[in-house]
Order: structure tokens, then sequence, then C-alpha cells
């Protein structure tokens, strides 16, 4: 056997050739032929006495192709291993002429995809913005107002009022079909409301949608369900046709309710809710802040370092890696997007390599448990009740073929990452209002 490899640098393309000679697969096929001559099943030969020779011209060709290609699997992988040879996907195989009744020596080929070296920036090098939420009183007037609809008493009053909801259904005035289901607030209607009190299930409401709600794209896109940019368009008459309307009384604020919404004795008085809010939503945004400066970091490492991608190659290795599932077209279409994924799962893996990171089988059992603990509400559970459901935990991974495992091991090993990345660009923090902060990122 000889294997050679012929690169292009410019194009971070390979062909590797695999020459095989009789010499290298003769004794394999020869012993699985003698394999099969034991449990063939000939017509007029009892079982184990069919002879070597018919076994071979009944079943010879299909035998030295299996086993070829067995051979070839190995050969390339264990090339390619030593070689420490940096692959993007898989070898493609490169379609050939061969004749297994008449070739002695074959050569097959396999188009390879190399990666290349880079660098990442040096430390400090990337600037970073983390948007820091202040949480003004509209945002806490908003969560209040959902609190009163999810803990107050309901009602479907007879005809509407200043506070309540229009529940029905909302398209524009030359649209087709019925339109969306909508909960259209009232009391956030800061043009004409009148038109919207005194409204009985049945009734047609046609209105100027921007004008109702003073051309504010936001307030628009959280009752309608559009997003801000077709709420910032939708312009002209609208038509809601009623269905009922509810209204809903707050709740009292009591030891009932502080209960209901924060767990048992959490909070025991109206200033500790408040403050419980405010902390909640403030926690909720501060999560938020992280993912979006991850998300920065992503983008200006993939925008930023120097990574050439052999192209071609890639485009192919896509349509065949997703064979029936993208065409070359579909490719073409999202290439951009594809080459972006790719950049930075090579960035990824270099800051794991660099950096030595690992993940070990008792932080995937750990955060998995924390994640149960989490479902059954209780974070904070004693170390015995917390030991005895490892045995559930372990079970979870397993199942799926393992597929839970993989996937608790790739977010640790994400996080990891982006650990690691924070800690090697400046970030800056930006105060920004929780209105600012849902335009910059919805």
């Amino acid at each position: 056997m000889n294997i050679t490899l012929d690169k292009n640098d410019e194009q971070l393309t390979g062909l590797l050739t695999v020459h095989l000679t009789e010499a290298d697969y003769a004794p394999t096929v020869d012993k699985q032929i003698k394999e099969y001559t034991k449990r063939a099943q000939v017509k007029g030969f009892r079982p184990g006495m069919v002879p070597v020779g018919m076994v071979r011209k009944m079943y010879g060709k299909g035998i030295l192709a299996e086993e070829i290609n067995k051979m070839l699997g190995k050969a390339v992988d264990s090339y390619i291993k030593e070689n420490n040879i940096k692959l993007l996907g898989e070898p493609l195989p490169v379609q050939s002429n061969v004749d297994f009744d008449t070739d002695k020596d074959f050569d097959f080929q396999f188009e390879l995809g190399l990666l290349p070296d880079f660098e990442l920036p040096a430390e400090g090098a990337l600037q970073v913005e983390r948007h820091q939420v202040t949480i003004d009183e509209e945002t806490l007037t908003q969560t209040n107002e959902q609190i009163a609809r999810q803990y107050g008493e309901t009602t479907n009053p007879d005809e509407s009022e200043a506070g309540d909801y229009l529940f029905g259904k909302l398209k524009k005035a030359d649209e087709e079909g019925e339109g969306r289901t909508v909960l259209l607030p009232i009391n956030k209607v800061t043009g004409d409301a009148s038109q919207f009190i005194g409204k009985k299930g049945g009734d047609v409401i046609t209105f100027d949608l921007q004008a109702a709600f003073g051309g504010d794209a936001a307030s628009i896109s959280n009752f309608s369900g559009l997003s801000k940019d077709e709420a910032a368009a939708a312009t002209g008459d609208y038509v809601f046709n009623v269905e009922k309307v509810n209204r809903t009384a707050a709740p009292e604020m009591n030891q009932e309710l502080f209960d209901k919404v924060f767990g048992p004795e959490a909070v025991s008085s109206q200033e500790e809710f408040d403050a419980k809010v405010r902390e909640t939503i403030q926690s909720n945004y501060d999560r938020e802040s992280d993912g979006a400066l991850n998300n920065s970091i992503v983008e200006q490492l993939v925008n930023t370092v120097d990574i050439k991608v052999p192209t071609e190659f890639f485009k192919k290795w896509l349509v065949r890696a997703n064979e029936g599932k993208l065409t070359p077209e579909k490719v073409e279409e999202h290439y951009n997007d594809y080459e972006k994924e790719l950049k930075w799962s090579m960035i990824r893996n270099k800051v794991v390599e660099d950096a030595g990171l690992k993940v070990s089988n008792e932080e995937i059992v750990d955060r998995t448990l924390d994640k149960i603990m989490g479902q059954f509400n209780m974070p904070n559970m004693p170390d015995e009740m917390r030991e005895s459901m490892r045995q559930y935990a372990d079970q979870f991974l397993k199942q799926e073929n393992g597929k839970n495992y993989v996937s608790e091991y790739e977010a640790i090993l994400a996080e990891k990452v982006l650990e690691n990345l924070r800690g090697k660009v400046v970030v800056t923090e930006k105060p920004v209002t929780a209105e600012e902060f849902r335009t910059l990122h919805s």
C-alpha cells in the first residue's frame, strides 16, 4: 500500500491517493472467503462443504469490495492521524472507474479540506460593550401589571371600560382572512381610547393603528405579535373583531400573593415584595446582558480573526454531509452563515486547545442535578437528598444513546470558552434603560 498527499496550499485542499496492490488485500479477502464457506447455503452442498472456488465465484466480488472499503477507511484515518492533518469535515471520495472483475491494483482518491493555522487577538486587543440595564418605573409598572393579570381574578364583563383588555382578531383593513389573535390593552392606547370603550363581543372596530398607539412600535409589537420593524410599518386602518372583554381585578397584597409569586415565606411585606420584583427584573436583564455580551465577543472574533477557509471544498462538503437536506443553491444562499459557524467552531477549538480546557464527568452530573433541583423548585436541597438523585441524573444523561450527556458537555465547554475569552477582552459597561435594551436586542 502506498499513500500520497498532493496539497494545494492556495486553495487549502489536498488530494489523497491510496494505491493498493493485490498483496495488500488478497490475504484478508482469502480469509473472509474461507470463513464464508463455513456458513454459505448452496443447494446441493451440505453446510460447510461448499467449494472455495464456487464461493469465490459467487461472492468474491462483493467480499473484495467490502474488504477494500474497510482497508481504505482504516488506512486514510491512520494517515491523517499520523501526519497530524487538520481536516474540515471528512475526506470526500473521488468517483473512480474500478473493475473488481479484472483489476488487480487499485487507486482510490479522496478530496481533503485543510484547516489553516491562525492566531487569536492579543489579550486586551478587542473591546466590547456590556449593557448595564437600569430598571425604570415603566418597566416596574409593566411587570406589576403582568403579575396582576396572572394572579388577579379575571372576569368577562359585557362592555369594556378603561383598563380592560379586548380579546379578538386583528388584521389590516384590506387584508384577507380573519387576522391574528391578540389581546389589546386599552390602558396602553395613547390616542383616542374612547373608540375601545363600551365595546362587547361581536363588535367590529376600525381604527388607525399608529394613531391609537402614538406611533410607538414597541407598544404595537408587544400586543400584536408583529416584529418591531413590522409594527413600525403597520400604517393605515386596521380592523379589530372583538370576541370578548377581559377584566382583571388586582390581587390583594397579602402573604398568599407573596407566596404564589416567590414561594413560601420568601417575602413577608409589600416593601420586600417590591424589592424582590425589582431584584428579579434586574437579575433577568443582567443574564440577558451577559448573553448579549457573549454574542458580541463571538461576532467580533469571527469578523476580526484572519481565517482562510477552503471555500469550494466547504460548499461541496456541506451538500454531501447533508445529502437530501441541502442543495448547492441553498448552500450558496446561506453560505455566509455557514462560514461564520465554521470560523467560530475553529476559534472555539483553538481556545480549548490553547487553554487546556476540560469538562469532567462530575461537572456534567452536578449541572444536571442543578437543573433537576430547579425543576422541583428545590435549589437548596439537603446533601443527602441530592446524592439520592444522582442515579436519576445518570439515567437522564444516558438517554437517547448519550445525546443528553454530549449536550451537557458541549454546554459546559462553551461556557468555559466564553469565560476564558471574557478574561482577554476589554469590557466597557454602558448604562441603558430597559426600553433601550429591548430595542437594541429585539
